[in-house]
């Protein structure tokens, strides 16, 4: 499994939110670019999935921008993530409610437990303990 270009810049989208929306003040897609050094265009496409899943608000004008809905401990890597990437399965037939080949393959049990521990793992850090645990 590997994370896309996308699903790592989701990550940093969300924590310059985090960190630059004090007060519950709105972030520009134009300050958010400078910063993290990634085009606009390609922000669009961004935060396009992050307000899908409700992750992000805008707001229009010249005070407008975006930012977050929750508090940053209420979000985890894996939401984040998964709100990028989509499925994050090792295997497609981990995911698969039947599988034709299940009761015969020897290693379906390992890919699922793969899959069960990437799943514990991201799902375990917040949003705020990432910030909490970055140097400045």
């Amino acid at each position: 499994m590997k994370i896309s270009t996308k699903g790592r810049y989701a990550m940093r989208v969300m924590l310059d939110l985090a960190e630059n929306g004090s007060a519950g003040g709105f972030v520009s897609l134009k300050e958010i670019s400078k910063r993290q050094e990634i085009s606009v265009k390609y922000l669009e496409q961004i935060i396009s999935l992050l307000l899908k899943c409700g992750y992000v608000e805008s707001s229009r004008g010249s005070a407008g921008g975006y930012r977050l809905t929750k508090k940053p401990e209420e979000y985890t890597f894996g939401d984040i993530l998964r709100a990028a990437e989509g499925s994050l399965v090792p295997v497609s037939c981990v995911e698969e409610a039947y599988c034709t080949r299940s009761n015969k393959c020897r290693i379906c049990k390992y890919w699922k437990g793969l899959y069960a521990v990437v799943n514990r793992y991201i799902d375990s850090i917040t949003l705020a303990e990432i910030l909490r645990n970055t140097p400045s």
